[in-house]
This record gives C-alpha cells, sequence and structure tokens, in this order.
C-alpha cells in the first residue's frame, strides 16, 4: 500500500519581502521565507503551532515511532507543535498515553499534555518529568537548537551541547527500548555525540523531513531500541 505524503498540496503566489528602515536584510528574507512556506500556511490551516509539527509526523511516517500507551518526554517543546502531533498519536486524552513538554519558555496549556516550566538540565528536571508521566518514557524527542549568533561554527557547536545534554536526559528517564529523536546540524563536531548514541541504541538513522528547509544543514537523529 502506498503511504500518503504528509506535505501542502501545492504553493500560491510568491510574496517579496523589501528592506525597510528598521529591517535587516536577514530578517526581510527570514519573514520572505515564513510568507512563502507551504509549511507555514498548511500548519496555520490546521491549527498547529508551528510549520515544525510536519516534522515530527514525516518522522513518525517513516520510522513508526508514536503509537497508542506511549509515555513521550519533549525536550525543549515550545510552542507546542510536537506535543500537537503526539497527543492523538499516544491516545492520551483518552488516558492510554502520557506527553510532558518541558521548556524555558512558557507554554500555552494542551489539551492531553503535562507542561513543564524549566530547565532540563537542573539536576531534578527527570525526577519531575518521570514523575508526571508514571514512569520512565518509551521516547523522547529534542527539536532543540540554540540561539543563533550568526558565526555557523559557535552556533553548531552550541546545537550539538544541547543535543549532548538532551541524549544525557534520555539516557536518565529511558525505559529499556526505547526511543529517541534529536535535531543535529550538521558540521564535523557531532561525531563523538554519534558514537555515544550508537553504542545505547540498537539502530541509529539520520533522517531530514521533507518540512526541513532545503537549505538548512539540519537533520534528525533518529535512536530506537534503547540498552540499559
Amino acid at each position: 500500500m502506498q503511504k500518503k505524503s504528509i506535505a501542502p498540496k501545492g504553493r500560491g503566489l510568491a510574496v517579496r519581502v523589501e528592506t525597510r528602515a528598521k529591517r535587516s536584510v536577514s530578517s526581510a528574507d527570514w519573514l520572505e521565507r515564513q510568507l512563502n512556506d507551504p509549511y507555514v500556511a498548511e500548519a496555520r490551516k490546521l491549527g498547529y503551532r508551528s510549520r515544525a509539527a510536519f516534522k515530527l509526523l514525516q518522522l513518525d511516517q517513516k520510522f513508526h515511532l508514536l503509537r497508542p500507551g506511549l509515555r513521550v518526554a519533549d525536550l525543549g517543546a515550545a510552542p507546542g507543535g510536537w506535543m500537537q502531533v503526539a497527543v492523538p498519536k499516544v491516545k492520551s486524552l483518552e488516558g492510554r498515553g502520557r506527553i510532558v513538554g518541558i521548556d524555558l519558555l512558557e507554554i500555552d496549556s494542551l489539551d492531553g499534555a503535562e507542561i513543564l516550566q524549566g530547565d532540563m538540565l537542573d539536576p531534578a528536571a527527570g525526577k519531575r518529568v518521570r514523575a508526571l508521566l508514571g514512569g520512565n518514557a518509551d521516547l523522547v524527542l529534542s527539536d532543540m537548537a540554540a540561539a543563533t549568533t550568526g558565526h555557523k561554527r559557535t552556533d553548531h557547536l552550541r546545537t550539538i551541547a544541547l543535543a549532548e545534554a538532551a541524549f544525557d536526559f534520555a539516557r536518565e528517564i529511558l525505559e529499556p527500548n526505547g526511543g529517541f529523536v534529536v535535531k543535529l546540524f550538521q558540521g564535523g563536531a557531532e561525531k563523538a555525540l554519534l558514537d555515544l548514541i550508537r553504542q545505547s541504541f540498537a539502530s541509529v538513522k539520520h533522517a531530514k523531513p521533507a518540512a526541513s528547509r532545503a537549505e538548512s544543514s539540519e537533520l534528525y537523529l533518529v535512536a530506537q531500541g534503547f540498552k540499559t
């Protein structure tokens, strides 16, 4: 059976954004991408809080990450797009699965998910997440990226540091045979992290969802079969 593609059906007329005295070239470029991005439009249409929801939908379609009854931890969960995808998949509204999102930023409440505002680096964070999940997590998700400085090498290293922290968090709370999904940026400094993850999981694969912008160097690491 052919799988249904999770992608917008078409594009409208392109919108051009002119630079203004108070708008930098980079911000004008970002705004133009947003206005012309079919995933942004589709997210608004479907009520998703971010276009990133489609990335998880596409990863789930390929790797079958989400299913009823799973306990899911979403690290850096703001604004909540990934939790929106997970809620119906794990059937948390029906009391079958559980979802906990944690972020430094405030997140609007979401039916079917528990939300913690705090730092995942806090030594008590893992215990708090586990308590809300009612046990260890079956799946840990991280779509986190460090705030950009404009210096590609620095931005890459900062995002790798976040990925390493997410991996440490996942190892703390994951159930045996659980899964871990984390965002990386290609840049050559991720090999040591990849080696550690490969030692801890039965299967580790790279994926770049169609919803990731073509010019972006982001990719996702999908690790399944956690070894204790």
